[in-house]
């Protein structure tokens, strides 16, 4: 509820002034319906990745009610393409239009051929991600297209909070925080942490003249 009472505060200093707050909230998916409590090893994580990305939200996995409280009254939601992202912004704002775009899909992973080595899943997703960073894309964006991407989701998501005061996309952690600091680089403030965990919501605002 901090979260809630910093933005609606926020808001309410701008209330009676010329200046209008661009609001854009950044929501990672709830969790997926996909275990990762197994251990494996390269070849059966790169066909965890598939299955990963063909998951739906799993059913008892249910947002917050102050993520609920941060997109009442929206009338769209952005989202990728993935499952899982659309039926967490269904949950999140089932009145909502959904905007699919693959502009905002994860940026990718592919598991390292590290043969007689098992590890869990989150180890091999934190491997991968290094790895991706050091330059071991095969035949997936790289980070510098990732930021790219990120660029044109930044243009996408404060165009339409220009028109609508605020923008919402429920989509993937990675890339929400590759956006989040194109944002930042733009001047927008942040209230919230870009963290590892499902649900997690950060609100990037800009105050802007009439």
């Amino acid at each position: 509820m901090r979260l809630v009472r910093r933005v609606r505060r926020h808001r309410q200093l701008l209330a009676d002034t010329e200046v209008k707050l661009l609001r854009i909230v950044l929501v990672r998916h709830g969790k997926p319906a996909i275990s990762t409590d197994h251990r494996t090893g390269h070849r059966g994580f790169a066909r965890y990745i598939d299955a990963y990305e063909a998951a739906g939200l799993d059913p008892q996995s249910a947002p917050p009610e102050e993520l609920q409280d941060l997109a009442k009254g929206i009338g769209a939601v952005y989202t990728s393409h993935r499952p899982r992202s659309q039926e967490s912004a269904k949950a999140i704002a089932p009145h909502a239009e959904l905007l699919s775009d693959t502009l905002f899909e994860e940026a990718p992973l592919a598991s390292p051929p590290l043969p007689l080595i098992k590890l869990g899943v989150p180890a091999w997703a934190v491997m991968s991600r290094i790895l991706w960073h050091a330059g071991y894309h095969p035949e997936i964006e790289n980070y510098r297209r990732s930021k790219s991407r990120a660029k044109k989701a930044a243009d996408l998501l404060t165009a339409k909070a220009k028109e609508d005061g605020t923008a919402v996309l429920v989509a993937h952690g990675y890339f929400n925080a590759i956006i989040g600091r194109e944002l930042a680089r733009r001047g927008f403030t942040k209230k919230g942490s870009h963290r590892v965990r499902f649900w997690n919501a950060v609100v990037y605002e800009l105050p802007v003249t009439q």
